[in-house]
């Protein structure tokens, strides 16, 4: 039987993934005001890249393929299609990301098929036992992982000047633009960094105690936008605490579903939506989102 520490650990290791994810909404909502929904796309072609590759030239050299397929391809949607609707309705906008993950999609479904893809992981499915608790040891690479890739970003976001450019467009665009920062640069490294990190989370979400990558992969991206609503669309602090509080609340109602199968099966799947619906109630603009308000 799995222990609850067991099932903690599992939830903030799956949360550290998700908070890789919810960070990539967080940075192009931050940088362009839009809502990414194509995110989604992007995570699934990372992964597909590393996995087409890991059996040709190796895991870590088609890990860093996938990785920087998805920044291109992230730079490339915001060149080609998002950069034509500057100025449009964020509405609209939401709507053509829409669209982009759509043909996206449903070209890598086509090329993945009903096929599950192995990376060829190092890890295995080897386990790390402490006593009593026996953890994945991917898990724990996904935690470390997580937070070095984390950590790394906070120290770009805060100190580069990438980083400030950012913060001053999601501050005030305008001005920032009479500042000298250019907005377009900004905007097009955005969608690639968010897709490099769409691309790292994709690796652990398909990694044992998964068996590989399928088409269904994608859908973890729309798992992991509670997180960053929960947090706040425009916190990246919000954003990791966003994703460790969907982590483990899924993890736990997974666990424990048994006992709660007075509120059906499946509750851990819907249990981060319900947790996002109660913050959202009490909180519009998430637990760290900023308030706008409007003097009239």
């Amino acid at each position: 039987m799995t222990t609850f520490l067991e099932l903690l650990i599992n939830g903030v290791s799956l949360g550290a993934v998700y908070s890789l994810i919810a960070l990539g909404f967080v940075i192009i909502f931050k940088a362009t005001e839009v809502v990414n929904f194509a995110h989604a796309s992007l995570l699934l072609a990372g992964g597909f890249i590393a996995a087409k590759l890991s059996g040709e030239i190796g895991f870590w050299p088609a890990l860093g393929a996938g990785i920087a397929g998805a920044a291109v391809l992230g730079a490339l949607v915001e060149f080609l299609v998002i950069r034509r609707y500057r100025g449009s309705d964020h509405s609209v906008l939401a709507i053509v990301t829409i669209g982009v993950d759509i043909l996206l999609l449903t070209e890598l479904t086509r090329r993945i098929g009903p096929d599950v893809l192995p990376l060829g992981d190092p890890w295995g499915d080897r386990l790390l036992t402490l006593g009593s608790v026996s953890v994945p040891q991917t898990r724990v690479a996904a935690l470390v992982v997580a937070a070095l890739v984390i950590t790394v970003f906070l120290l770009a976001f805060t100190y580069t000047s990438w980083g400030v450019a950012m913060r001053a467009a999601a501050e005030d665009r305008e001005t920032a633009a009479l500042m000298g920062v250019r907005l377009g640069r900004v905007s097009i490294a955005a969608w690639a960094v968010a897709g490099s990190l769409a691309a790292v989370a994709a690796l652990f979400l398909t990694v044992f105690p998964t068996p590989g990558l399928a088409a269904a992969t994608s859908f973890a991206a729309f798992k992991a936008f509670p997180a960053a609503i929960i947090g706040g669309l425009d916190s990246t602090t919000g954003a990791l605490a966003g994703g460790l509080i969907v982590g483990v609340t899924q993890a736990l109602a997974t666990g424990y579903q048994d006992e709660l199968s007075f509120l059906g099966r499946g509750i851990g799947e819907v249990a981060p939506y319900l947790v996002m619906l109660l913050v959202l109630l009490a909180r519009p603009a998430g637990l760290f989102g900023t308030r706008e308000l409007t003097r009239v």
